[in-house]
């Protein structure tokens, strides 16, 4: 019996053909780091924590391999969040000459022969935890638990694989995914007390996106923030206007977000041409790039689908929750070079698609979990300097999640009222939300109706900086940062972004006038009455001639000039009411 890389004997009969890879798979330094402590300590358990696209999947098959090499174990079963990724696993094991079955289900009883295990999902298992844990008895069995974090749920998948894999040799835990929920504790994870009191869970190997980023590991994120004026009417029948980002109560905030998402106002069309455009110089540095517009539901998912059609001619791939054919639209999406793929959530956590580098935050889940899990589809590098670029709401939580990227959270248990680390506890977990959403899950439990929406950029957020100071749609301030080359590493992004300010600053420094001459007093109550009044009067025409609120506003913006109701001033209010009598007795 030969011997390999790592000491123990070569692979068994039965993988003749794999015997050697252990010793041909060239290893990333934190995964060879991972492994010496594993087989060093040779724990029945073991955590690792790896930053999204680091390559815990390649870690975890190298420890499988060399144990079963070994004879330590001859029976591997994996477990996944999704159906998709049970597939994905078994692709990547069956390149290692481990054969996973990942088409295995209860009612089957066995695997399929010829397989040395089966990759399910943790549902499947929470379903029939006996069942699994006869198959764990009947062999010497490693357990890959993959995003172990589901684990903290209480109400059956934690309970089930506990039941299921308390009699496994080996249990190897990976995530990559901060854990915030403090439901129950995780199953084989351990959890040490700290100063404060508080039980938090202990990894055995931890390897975050700093260090990652160092290494060119993963990519650098770019996040790209659009703001705009926004206008609904709340259940009351009041209407409402506000700026996205701007400093209002959350209940505001909330409400400005699920306007600008609305498909059918003017700020996602905008933030999607935009997205498009970066995608185009990405491109030509790296012509099989794609990008991913992550959406709330099916509805908004097609109606953001026939926007993208509108702007680059071809039907993106959509993939939504129900279709049995997500999972190959994935494969395809992945293998090809098609320029957009729009999802609704599902395709966040775990998820390979490499060649995606732009990205589309259209979703109003705002959870550290999910945001960290869907900023992990675009930052798998495939080689030195690919960047991301990530596009979103200028909305207090999300800038606060994009400015920590790289803080590193354990799962709390017994956490305080407050969290010390700066986040208010809105988590379910992830297989919530990656489900679609329906209408009793959206941010706001109330009806409200989206009125007008208007995009303008923001800023852009790297490495924990803020760039960029502002502008309209189309802009010279905008176009400066979505033509930023696409292939860049961190300190040349860096360096390029702050010269880009200063080129802006520069810019405006110029264009203001030596001495500004002071604003004139406004009458607030004048134009709240001149508001008023015009929202009369598109009432009345929108019952008039069956044209939404909305679209009767843009269509007086368009002919009248100037900008949201929010912002009009005096004048510019009076000629919308004066459009609005002309339309009334017939005049054009």
């Amino acid at each position: 019996m030969t011997e390999t890389l790592f000491g123990g004997p070569s692979l068994p009969p039965a993988y003749p053909e794999r015997a050697a890879w252990g010793t041909a798979q060239k290893l990333r330094a934190w995964q060879s780091e991972a492994m010496e402590k594993y087989f060093n300590e040779s724990p029945r358990d073991f955590l690792a924590v790896a930053t999204p696209g680091a390559g815990k999947t390649t870690f975890a098959l190298h420890i499988a391999t060399q144990l079963i090499s070994r004879g330590q174990i001859n029976r591997v079963t994996i477990v996944t969040p999704t159906d998709h990724l049970k597939k994905q696993w078994a692709d990547a094991a069956a390149k290692v000459g481990i054969a996973i079955d990942p088409n295995f289900k209860n009612a089957d009883g066995r695997h399929g022969k010829g397989f040395i295990g089966v990759a399910v999902t943790y549902a499947q298992v929470a379903s029939k935890p006996m069942l699994h844990r006869a198959k764990t008895e009947a062999a010497r069995t490693l357990v890959i638990m993959d995003e172990i974090h589901h684990g903290g749920d209480a109400l059956s998948w934690g309970d089930g694989i506990r039941e299921a894999f308390d009699p496994a040799t080996r249990r190897l835990a990976l995530t990559g995914t901060p854990f915030r929920s403090d439901t129950a504790a995780i199953p084989f994870v351990e959890y040490a007390e700290d100063r404060d009191g508080i039980r938090r869970s202990k990894a055995d190997y931890t390897y975050g996106y700093g260090e990652a980023l160092k290494d060119h590991v993963v990519r650098p994120v770019m996040f790209m923030a659009y703001s705009g004026q926004m206008r609904w009417r709340t259940s009351a029948g009041e209407e409402m206007a506000a700026t996205l980002g701007e400093a209002v109560t959350k209940d505001v905030t909330s409400q400005a977000w699920r306007t600008a998402l609305n498909p059918e106002g003017q700020w996602i069309p905008a933030v999607l041409a935009a997205a498009d455009k970066r995608l185009t110089e990405v491109r030509r540095a790296v012509p099989d790039a794609g990008a991913m517009v992550i959406a709330t539901d099916h509805e908004d998912a097609r109606a953001y689908a026939a926007e993208l059609k509108k702007i680059t001619g071809e039907s993106p791939t959509v993939i939504l929750s129900d279709d049995a054919k997500a999972s190959a639209k994935i494969d395809s999406f992945s293998a090809g070079d098609k320029r957009w793929m729009v999802a609704v959530r599902m395709v966040s956590e775990g998820v390979d698609v490499p060649r995606l580098a732009v990205g589309v935050y259209a979703t109003s889940t705002a959870t550290p979990l999910f945001f960290a899990q869907a900023v992990g589809r675009f930052v798998r590098a495939r080689k030195r300097g690919e960047t991301a670029s990530i596009f979103l709401p200028s909305v207090p939580n999300l800038m606060a999640l994009a400015n920590q990227l790289e803080l590193e959270r354990d799962h709390a248990l017994d956490r305080p009222d407050k969290d010390p680390d700066g986040f208010i506890e809105e988590d379910s977990e992830m297989e919530e939300a990656n489900r679609e959403e329906k209408a009793s899950d959206t941010l706001e439990k109330f009806k409200f109706e989206a009125l007008e929406s208007q995009a303008s950029f923001d800023r852009v957020l790297f490495d924990g900086g803020e760039f960029g100071t502002g502008g309209a749609i189309g802009s010279e301030d905008e176009l400066d940062f979505l033509g930023i080359p696409g292939l860049l590493d961190a300190d040349q992004m860096g360096l390029l972004l702050r010269q880009r300010q200063a080129d802006q600053q520069s810019r405006k420094r110029k264009k203001s006038p030596a001495e500004p001459e002071a604003p004139p007093l406004v009458d607030h109550r004048l134009l709240m009455d001149l508001r008023g009044e015009l929202a009369k009067n598109v009432s009345a025409w929108s019952s008039r001639s069956g044209m939404p609120h909305g679209m009767v506003h843009s269509e007086l913006r368009r002919i009248c000039g100037g900008p949201a109701v929010a912002q009009a001033d005096e004048t510019q209010l009076q000629t919308r009411l004066k459009k609005l009598q002309d339309w009334f007795i017939g005049r054009k």
